[in-house]
């Protein structure tokens, strides 16, 4: 698999940095996920650079940088329009927060792999002297096709409870097993991931329900109790019932409509409160808000062409038909199957006909054809867009006669 343009600067970007530390005498080299990438022949996100240069050494060499990290001896450098991380080989201790070190040194490539978090990540490449350098077993596992903690897995967990649902990200992505000890490790410690904000939960997640091995993710979540620990009593039926959609939508969805796969056998009020500490931004809220609403309503035989057209102008509207098809599928159901290939060529029969057109009159020409404002020109003006959608009304003309027979038959009488 080739590498895509950005990623390809972003590469050698790194490596003229390399280039660079190792012309004045320091050791530079690539470092975790992108050795992995390469080795697996997977395109890189980023090109991280690990070395014994310290940050002040690093900002001496590079004219353009950024201390985001220097206590941590991070320093990001800016060269040929792209951002390189540079980090000192260090090793941390002291995780009182299950995230952040209270203590760092800087220390050897050994000792620096040796606090990473799994095996598969913990290598280095020295493009120079195009060698790989692996300190933990890296390359054994990916032989293996294994996700393995560096050192024991209580204590990689400990130093940031995030690795668990990182672990079973990477196992998803990859298609790797998680090794034994770990996984146990896992199931152990599921109850401590509350303790991470819910914006790296989501972020995880997001890389976990949204990839195509979404229904194995899913499965693992649930079976290291890591779905019950982030979203309390979230299990049993749901939880069977999560899986075998999710195993059965399209291949490449947005995180939304996987969450809302995820949550299709709960109630709506229980999945918008699990869904909460997530932090989801308004727009990925209203998207899941909405297709768990909807459920089952595009089963209805009955529905009316205005109806129709105001989910097609929703839109959301083929994210629900896809959950829909999705949770008709895990359930078997041949008559949810046919009535949703029904509704699909009444759209096609539709055409392209404007699902939301326009409305003929508005409320000044409602009230002077005789409408009094208030709750009542609402309903009016409600009940006259659904007979523009359902096709009774279609000239200006025609809106004015339905409006006075509505008046008539409203207020007629009185």
């Amino acid at each position: 698999m080739g590498v895509g343009s950005t990623a390809m600067s972003n590469k050698r970007a790194a490596i003229e940095v390399i280039q660079r530390l190792q012309q004045h005498g320091f050791q530079a080299l690539l470092a975790g996920g992108c050795v992995r990438d390469m080795l697996l022949g997977h395109p890189a996100k980023d090109y991280d650079v690990a070395t014994n240069a310290q940050p002040a050494d690093v900002m001496r060499l590079f004219p353009r940088t950024l201390k985001v990290g220097a206590k941590f001896g991070v320093v990001i450098v800016l060269i040929h329009n792209q951002q390189v991380e540079v980090a000192t080989f260090r090793s941390e201790a002291g995780y009182e927060d299950g995230r952040h070190p209270t203590q760092v040194r800087f220390t050897t490539p050994a000792e620096d792999a040796s606090r990473r978090d799994f095996t598969i990540n913990g290598m280095f490449y020295d493009p120079m002297a195009e060698q790989v350098i692996d300190y933990v077993e890296g390359q054994a596992d990916l032989a293996k096709r294994v996700i393995r903690t560096i050192g024991e897995p209580e204590e990689r967990f400990g130093e940031d409870y995030l690795r668990m649902l990182r672990a079973v990200r990477f196992s998803t992505r990859l298609g790797f097993a998680i090794e034994p000890r770990t996984y146990a490790a896992i199931g152990r410690n599921a109850a401590k991931i509350s303790r991470i904000s819910g914006e790296r939960i989501a972020a995880e997640l997001d890389g976990i329900l949204a990839h195509p091995n979404r229904a194995r993710g899913a499965a693992m979540l649930i079976e290291t109790r890591l779905a019950r620990a982030i979203f309390p009593g979230f299990d049993d039926e749901p939880a069977v019932e999560a899986v075998a959609v999710l195993g059965h939508l399209r291949r490449t969805v947005s995180f939304p409509l996987a969450l809302a796969a995820f949550f299709s056998g709960c109630p709506l009020e229980f999945a918008m409160e699990r869904c909460e500490p997530l932090k989801l931004s308004n727009k990925h809220v209203r998207h899941v808000e909405f297709l768990l609403a909807h459920r089952t309503e595009l089963l209805d035989p009955a529905m009316p062409l205005a109806q129709l057209k105001r989910f097609l102008a929703e839109p959301y509207f083929w994210d629900l038909y896809e959950l829909e098809r999705a949770m008709q599928k895990a359930a078997a159901s041949r008559q949810g199957l046919s009535r949703l290939g029904k509704l699909r060529r009444w759209i096609r029969d539709l055409g392209d006909v404007d699902v939301k057109p326009k409305p003929i009159l508005n409320g000044h020409d409602l009230m002077r054809l005789g409408a009094a404002p208030g709750p009542g020109l609402g309903q009016l003006a409600e009940e006259l867009y659904t007979a523009q959608l359902e096709g009774e009304v279609a000239t200006c003309e025609q809106a004015e006669r339905w409006v006075v027979d509505w008046l008539a038959r409203r207020f007629g009488s009185q």
